[in-house]
């Protein structure tokens, strides 16, 4: 029997203007219906790899721009547009005329620049357009989004190799900007998508072993499900509850992160209870009620409270999530959620069209973006390409905690952020200066990695500074442009020490110096440079090494006849009598002799012979013996 295209396409265009047209003036209604036919008599000529007409795929992405993501009307008439231009003789000057310069500018956005040759590639180019257009205006991404997601929907139809480009870009781009847009049902199905066309064999046993699961638990989580709803009726309380399974692509990521199969894994599924705000309540008071509720029925797990009320996650997602041990005895994750909350949830950053959060988020945006472009590279620099767009999604798109100061104020970080990426978040100069921190007030090295809430503290001091290995402790762009910027500026070193004699300042030294290269300063008897004269003697140069504030470590090594009190005498005299840290200190006793090493740095081979010289004169030590180290 042959598919009548025609009423099915009618069908579900009258669909989009069902949805429209309560919020819709009459007059847009009439743009909107224009803009359906332009794009059914343009797209006439295609059909889609399924066979169907190409003019589906526009309705359909229409439809989720108008219903899933409640855009506005020139958005929606953008959407049932937005392959004219790319894919059909129609110039952008006609819907300009037609349909006005916003609908113009929103079309114009969403249509790929065919180049004789791109700067990294046809993807990249396309994604930094985006990029570019969001400085200004929301829109584009969000029709871009319903693009994607329609083409996500219907990707079986695709060969593999095509599939797996566009899971790709779906996986590395749009998943994660929905997320960090608030739309986190698009986000959602976004990545469980890609991974279906990913990993395909994955994908398959985890949803087999959801619908396994699923089954297996019914009826205990229906009766858990039951008796929340019965408890909260009682106290006349309207709610909706659910018990909602984690996607398969959740479930995997979970798996690889913590090591664990699937049925070691905790909180495959939640429960969600969404509630309604009687007029005149507060949404936080009304979520503790139903806490204190629920915990009077149920054990609570210590420390399992997430208030995400008080403080939202960056793309705005709020919810009160307790642990709640089941009759049956397993704990069980509980998300409190207000409808409000709820519908913000689907539509993220565009759910109360508050022009205020949008704007904040662009002007987040575009500052992020800027700081980018300007320090690493312009939007259309041929260098740019794939690190641009890496130092993007590392810096904006992925997963935040939120960290306090002292005084309480917020600031947001991706995850396995340091203490060290807080203090630049700071300021450079924190973060250059930055010694050590308290982490909830306890002592903490600067590079320890941070936790949702926790409350951070730095401490600086003006001898310390950035070095090579701080770069690795630090994930935000910031932090890391802070740290390069500092060792690029450096003046390069006019020596270097030999890394087998290690020479200290007022020793006898030689110098090895090759074109390009730094001086390498040897002492006189060591076995590399003496070779090296006898191969290059031209290259060798006379110097003299002198002291200056730069600290050079050492290990001193002290043989004594164990006593008390002998630990104190030593920390006395190098810390005391010349006031020197000590960087680490290791002793080991046989037989009541202890042999002791002590590590600390000093300025120069005269201070290190006074310091032998006062060691020495410790009682009960026999040796003392002194290595320079790198």
């Amino acid at each position: 029997m042959k598919t009548d295209y025609d009423k099915i396409i009618e069908e579900r265009a009258q669909r989009v203007f069902n949805v429209m047209s309560p919020r819709t003036a009459d007059a847009d209604m009439e743009r909107l219906k224009d803009a359906f036919e332009l794009a059914r008599e343009a797209h006439s000529p295609q059909v889609r790899k399924t066979g169907e007409p190409y003019i589906l795929h526009p309705v359909a992405v229409a439809t989720i721009a108008a219903e899933e993501l409640n855009l506005d009307v020139n958005s929606v008439i953008a959407a049932f547009l937005h392959d004219v231009v790319e894919d059909t003789p129609h110039p952008i000057e006609e819907l300009r005329s037609r349909f006005g310069d916003d609908v113009a500018f929103l079309v114009n956005v969403l249509t790929k620049r065919e180049k004789k040759s791109y700067d990294m590639s046809k993807q990249v180019d396309n994604f930094r357009q985006i990029l570019e257009s969001m400085q200004k205006d929301i829109r584009p991404i969000m029709i871009k989004l319903a693009d994607r997601l329609h083409n996500m929907r219907t990707l079986s139809s695709m060969r593999s190799d095509k599939q797996m480009k566009i899971a790709g870009e779906t996986d590395y781009f749009y998943a994660p900007l929905a997320n960090r847009l608030g739309l986190y049902h698009v986000k959602t199905e976004l990545e469980n998508l890609s991974f279906r066309f990913r990993c395909p064999h994955d994908f398959e046993e985890i949803s087999g072993l959801i619908a396994q699961d699923r089954e297996q638990q019914m009826e205990r989580l229906s009766r858990f499900r039951l008796q929340l709803e019965g408890l909260l009726a009682e106290s006349g309380i309207t709610t909706r509850v659910e018990v909602n399974y984690r996607q398969p692509y959740s479930i995997w990521r979970k798996m690889k992160k913590y090591g664990d199969d699937f049925n070691h894994l905790k909180y495959r599924h939640f429960t969600d209870i969404v509630y309604k705000t009687p007029e005149g309540v507060d949404e936080k008071e009304m979520a503790l009620h139903i806490y204190s509720i629920l915990t009077d029925r149920f054990k609570e797990k210590p420390g399992g409270i997430s208030n995400y009320i008080d403080s939202p996650k960056e793309n705005g997602y709020q919810s009160f999530h307790v642990k709640l041990l089941a009759d049956f005895g397993r704990w069980q994750e509980v998300h409190i959620t207000s409808e409000r909350m709820a519908r913000n949830s689907r539509l993220g950053y565009l759910a109360d069209n508050s022009h205020e959060m949008i704007g904040r988020w662009l002007a987040k945006f575009r500052d992020a973006l800027n700081d980018i472009s300007f320090h690493y590279c312009s939007l259309d620099s041929h260098s740019c390409g794939i690190d641009f767009m890496e130092k993007v999604t590392a810096s904006f798109y992925n997963d935040d905690i939120m960290v306090f100061t002292p005084k309480g104020k917020s600031v947001i970080l991706p995850q396995k952020s340091s203490c060290l990426d807080f203090a630049y978040e700071i300021s450079d100069e924190v973060g250059n200066h930055a010694k050590y921190a308290r982490v909830n007030g306890f002592l903490s090295s600067i590079k320890a990695p941070l936790r949702r809430g926790d409350v951070v503290q730095i401490f600086t001091d003006g001898t310390v500074s950035p070095t090579e290995d701080r770069l690795a402790s630090v994930v935000t762009y910031k932090a890391k442009n802070a740290i390069k910027t500092y060792l690029d500026n450096k003046l390069p070193p006019r020596y270097v020490r030999c890394p087998h004699c290690h020479p200290l300042p007022g020793e006898e030294v030689i110098g090895y110096k090759t074109v390009g290269n730094p001086l390498v300063l040897h002492k006189r008897d060591c076995q590399v440079v003496i070779r090296l004269a006898s191969q290059f003697g031209d290259d060798i140069k006379s110097v003299e090494f002198t002291p200056d504030a730069t600290l050079y470590p050492v290990t001193v090594t002290v043989k004594a006849v164990d006593r008390y009190h002998l630990f104190l005498d030593l920390v006395d005299c190098i810390s005391n009598k010349l006031n020197l840290n000590i960087d680490s200190y290791n002793s080991s006793t046989v037989d009541s002799i202890v042999t002791i090493e002590i590590s600390f740095g000093i300025h120069s081979y005269t201070e290190l012979q006074k310091i032998l010289r006062h060691i020495s004169g410790i009682r009960d030590v026999d040796e003392v013996r002194a290595k320079s180290i790198g």
